[in-house]
């Protein structure tokens, strides 16, 4: 099926502001499960100069800066990307023979190379006593791919999902102890749980696409009736064989090729959608997402 996917974000100033560098993580990573036909960045007020890079973890990042000396009333981005979106099989991938049972031990080359999605060190996903407790419940051995739906499933279990509005990421700690928590609260949480079992995990931003046809949402309890678009967070674990394979905690289930990855990092301020400075605060911030069906091509 052919989507248009459309996503604005407007940041508005009380007097026209000074605007520092700012990076733009919101470009389909390539190994999204739908094929990216055509994608569009635009940014108003014009004048400023994008440049595109990739990032030390390989995500498309546009660069935005302009000249100095301008000010701002508003900063507005607006992304628009066509979609054709199959259905398919998330339990669709191949795991290396010496990974098939846990526990397993990636081969140096490939630690040294996961060394920053094996930390379990980092603030982000350090725990406490709760973290310490919930781990202690979890399972630590069997089939690798089963061991990994159960702790996903574990996660969602005791984090309902709610949708919070103010910025940051909670700790793993902070989320237990709510017993909720948003997308991104519970992936990091799962990220925690995947690296205490020797597993290397990523966070991941992206769009989650729904389809009316899909059948159950995971936020209808928001609403959603129809097809919806949303900015979305999940993790993916690294499988020899598989490559990174992603796990939606706020449903309990592998990611669909509704998921579609943006940008994907070892720790989760780095994933990020829009990042940059200003030398006034803005005064109101405003996000809209729209999604609508296209013909098949070739169709009149």
């Amino acid at each position: 099926m052919r989507l248009l996917v459309q996503h604005h974000s407007t940041w508005t100033y009380p007097t026209p502001a000074v605007l520092g560098p700012h990076l733009i993580r919101l470009r389909p990573a390539a190994h999204a499960k739908a094929h990216i036909e055509q994608y569009a960045l635009t940014v108003q007020p014009t004048g400023g100069a994008i440049r595109w890079q990739q990032d030390p973890a390989g995500n498309s990042v546009a660069r935005l800066t302009y000249p100095t000396g301008t000010r701002v009333d508003a900063l507005h981005v607006g992304v628009e990307f066509i979609c054709d979106i199959a259905p398919a099989n998330p339990f669709d991938f191949f795991v290396d023979d010496q990974c098939t049972v846990m526990p397993f031990v990636y081969t140096a080359e490939m630690s040294r190379d996961l060394a920053p999605e094996l930390d379990t060190t980092h603030p982000s996903v350090a725990g406490g006593p709760r973290l310490a407790a919930f781990l202690d419940t979890l399972p630590r051995d069997g089939d690798t791919v089963q061991l990994l739906v159960a702790l996903n499933a574990a996660v969602a279990s005791v984090t309902r999902y709610i949708v919070r509005e103010e910025v940051g990421i909670w700790t793993p700690e902070h989320t237990l102890t709510a017993g909720e928590g948003s997308c991104r609260d519970s992936a990091v949480l799962l990220m925690a749980v995947l690296r205490s079992r020797g597993l290397a995990a990523r966070f991941v931003s992206g769009y989650l696409i729904q389809l009316v046809q899909d059948g159950t949402l995971p936020d209808a309890q928001n609403g959603t009736t129809g097809d919806s678009v949303s900015l979305h967070a999940w993790a993916e674990v690294y499988l020899p064989g598989g490559g990174w394979i992603g796990f939606d905690s706020t449903s309990g289930l592998l990611c669909s090729e509704g998921h579609v990855p943006v940008a994907c990092t070892a720790t989760p301020a780095m994933a990020a959608p829009v990042e940059g400075t200003s030398d006034t605060a803005a005064s109101g911030v405003s996000f809209a997402t729209h999604i609508a069906r296209l013909p098949v091509t070739g169709t009149p």
